[in-house]
């Protein structure tokens, strides 16, 4: 172990590390198979070499016995797997005629899923994975045999509830619904899920069911809330992890600073495949996380380069693209050592099997710490782990790199959903009506908002046997899981006609423009033309070293106060509002340094969307010395941006989720006003995390700010990439000024 560590030193020993630290190992508590296991499972479980439980996963299987409803949050590799599948193996074991639903949010872990259940060999237990790729005549049979049912919330949503009378056995007998990964359910998406969850039940009742839902998450700050949201009632808590972790170094790297001025630094791209190369060529094995597809591919580019050629045949990129043969022969290779370097997207940090680990890099924060906390968890599985975290440029990095205990303290965040959002809502009722006449008595699985929504929506009708479905089409049709907006824009690839992605129309205006560079996967496109009347984009390949920003006229309408409160010497008020935006133009930006290259005017249509934000109008006191122009402006709007790069840590969310407004006069408060709003319609509860923590928000802010090394403002603290004024007029050192006269106060 100690050659190991003479090994790393001589790696880490730059500058760039601006922090290290230990974090001990910990022993497993276990305790052995459960006494009224089926005898059969317990047989199988011993020759797969699995003797006893950690004490977790007792925890887990005596509170799935007793009936309820069980969250699982624990670390990466603590067995949250086996904590799940227990009940359920041991329910099918003793009869076959019951029916287990595996919710995965994606196809590639849904696949790792079946493989793991198929080489159990459990007497009685058909696992298949029924997803978009099923052939249509494997469907039925599926349908009909197996007892343990593969999916996604989207093939749930489209593909089961609305012919539920072809899956009447399947729901008569269902006993089990697994959520695996369930912290990936928050915001939008969640709250989708959340009522697609209430649509199954419901179903499931109709059919004389009444399934238990065993979820897993990674460790987050209300697991419990977060299951109660997603099905619509409580669930036990298992949290007390006491699976075995190797000793691990933790170390985060600041790239070089090329130009202090500007806060510009080297690209942490460059730095990742720099220790990459080093770890491989000692023979680590090593998994580096980067946030696109282009970005894991530059990675491996660059540290290919960098070694000899025996040690760049040994490194691999992993990403969405490759066929299921060449994703497992990746993964074989991994796990049996051949492999000594991967670089993956993100999307690996979710629980595939990857095999046992020595160092795992993640390129630029993953956006929570719930995911950073996965994506370390790869490390040290065969003895001393290291685990890196290269900062970016991001205002989000650089306060970590700068406050490490901000990080490495802090405890991971709360995942956010509500699924009651009328905007989210008003469809899945229509779906439900679609399914099954609506009445009082589906209060219970759907919630009382559901009914109060089905009376108000002229779609439905009411009849003696409840609302019922007017139209002849299939209202779950509609439904995008992954968008809070029906009215979606379809990005089309023009040179092969392929479909890229789905816009919501909020978004669309500002993203998918003529001229705007849209970005697929970590690939380039350019848009050639956006059709307004059928909502559709054509994009074209290309390889520029530029990108777009719009600029937008933004104003907002304080409709509703919901709470308010006096907080750091100033009123804090949180409700609802109406954002009103309309974009008048473009910059092209260099990919190089920012720089504007060029404004091109244009006029797109106005959108007004309703949603939730916290505001404050700051006291004369707060301004003293700041109140002329333009300095008010530029500090008021500094200030907005530096507070929205931050909001992330309190809820599971990026910048792109939050939007803001500052002005110097508002026309409804008449004072210099800041707002920060949820960039959802309906908003999903994201400010509301801001409200409740102002101002624990507001110093770590502050803080961001004093800590900056630049002059004026940059990309780390107060410039914004998705400013609508393009990042005019903005006074970093008045913003720090404010903030520090409203903790001072």
């Amino acid at each position: 172990m100690a050659v190991e560590i003479a090994r790393w030193e001589s790696l880490l020993a730059d500058d760039e590390v601006v922090y290290r630290g230990l974090e001990p190992l910990r022993d497993p508590s276990s305790e052995p198979l459960p006494d009224g296991l089926e005898p059969g499972l317990a047989s199988s479980l011993v020759a797969n070499g699995i003797s006893g439980l950690f004490a977790h996963q007792a925890e887990a299987w005596e509170a799935a016995h007793r009936g309820e409803n069980v969250v699982v949050t624990t670390g990466t590799a603590s067995g949250k797997s086996l904590a799940f599948n227990l009940p359920v193996l041991d329910a099918i074991a003793r009869e076959p005629k019951t029916r287990a639903l595996y919710l995965y949010p994606t196809k590639a872990l849904a696949q790792d899923q079946a493989r793991a259940l198929t080489e159990l060999r459990v007497k009685g237990v058909r696992p298949a994975i029924y997803d978009g790729d099923t052939p249509p005549e494997r469907r039925w049979q599926i349908r009909k045999w197996s007892n343990l049912i593969l999916t996604n919330p989207d093939m749930l949503h489209v593909g089961v509830l609305p012919h539920h009378d072809r899956w009447g056995d399947v729901l008569h007998n269902l006993r089990y619904v697994v959520v695996d990964e369930a912290h990936v359910y928050r915001g939008v998406f969640g709250s989708h899920v959340g009522n697609v969850l209430r649509r199954l039940r419901r179903l499931a009742r109709i059919y004389d069911a009444d399934p238990q839902f065993l979820l897993a998450s990674a460790t987050i700050a209300n697991a419990g809330e977060l299951a109660g949201a997603l099905i619509g009632e409580p669930a036990t808590v298992v949290e007390h992890d006491t699976s075995p972790r190797a000793e691990r170094e933790v170390v985060i790297w600041n790239p070089p600073l090329v130009d202090p001025e500007l806060g510009q630094r080297a690209s942490p791209l460059g730095e990742a495949a720099r220790l990459l190369s080093q770890l491989a060529s000692q023979g680590f094995r090593t998994i580096c996380f980067t946030k696109s597809r282009k970005a894991a591919e530059l990675v491996h580019r660059f540290a290919s380069q960098r070694v000899e050629i025996a040690t760049a045949a040994r490194l691999a990129p992993y990403r969405a693209g490759y066929t299921p043969e060449q994703r497992r022969e990746i993964e074989r290779r991994l796990v049996e050592g051949d492999l000594l370097g991967v670089t993956a997207t993100d999307a690996l940090e979710l629980g595939i099997d990857i095999g046992l680990l020595d160092c795992a890099i993640s390129v630029g924060f993953p956006g929570t710490v719930a995911s950073l906390r996965q994506q370390w968890g790869r490390a040290g599985r065969r003895g001393r782990g290291l685990a890196v975290l290269i900062a970016s440029e991001d205002a989000l990095d650089q306060f970590f790199a700068r406050e490490p205990d901000a990080l490495l303290s802090r405890r991971v965040e709360a995942a956010i959903l509500d699924h009651a959002n009328p905007r989210i809502l008003d469809p899945h009722v229509l779906a439900a009506a679609f399914e099954a006449p609506l009445d009082r008595s589906d209060e219970g699985t759907l919630g009382p908002e559901a009914l109060e929504r089905a009376a108000a929506l002229p779609e439905l009708e009411e009849t003696p046997a409840g609302y019922v479905w007017r139209g002849r089409d299939y209202p779950a049709a509609r439904i995008s899981l992954r968008s809070g907006d029906t009215d979606s824009f379809t990005v089309v690839d023009a040179t092969s006609g392929a479909l890229l992605g789905l816009v919501e129309r909020d978004r669309a205006y500002s993203t998918v423009h003529e001229g705007a560079v849209y970005l697929h996967l970590g690939e380039q496109y350019v848009v050639e033309a956006l059709d307004l009347e059928t909502r559709v984009a054509l994009v074209a390949p290309a390889s520029v070293d530029w990108y777009t920003q719009v600029k937008k006229d933004t104003e907002t309408a304080i409709e509703e106060v919901e709470r308010s409160e006096s907080r750091l010497g100033l009123e804090l008020d949180f409700g609802r509002v109406v954002v009103s935006e309309q974009v008048v133009a473009y910059a092209r930006k260099a990919v190089r340094d920012g720089s504007t290259i060029d404004v091109v005017p244009m006029l797109m249509p106005e959108t007004t969307f309703e949603t939730e934000a916290v505001w404050f109008c700051p006291e004369p006191r707060h301004l003293e010395e700041l109140e002329r122009m333009p300095v008010l402006l530029g500090t008021l709007h500094a200030a907005e941006h530096a507070l929205i790069a931050l909001l992330p840590l309190r809820a599971m969310c990026d910048r792109w989720d939050i939007g803001g407004l500052s002005t110097n006069v508002h026309f409804q408060t008449g004072r210099p006003t800041i707002f920060v709003y949820d960039g959802h319609a309906g908003g999903v509860g994201i400010t509301s995390r801001g409200f409740d923590g102002f101002e624990g928000w507001v110093e770590d802010t502050a803080r961001l700010l004093a800590r900056c090394p630049c002059t004026s403002g940059c990309p780390s603290c107060v410039q914004s990439p998705k400013c609508g004024n393009l990042n005019e007029p903005l006074d970093k050192a008045g913003a720090r000024t404010l903030l520090e006269r409203m903790l001072r106060a």
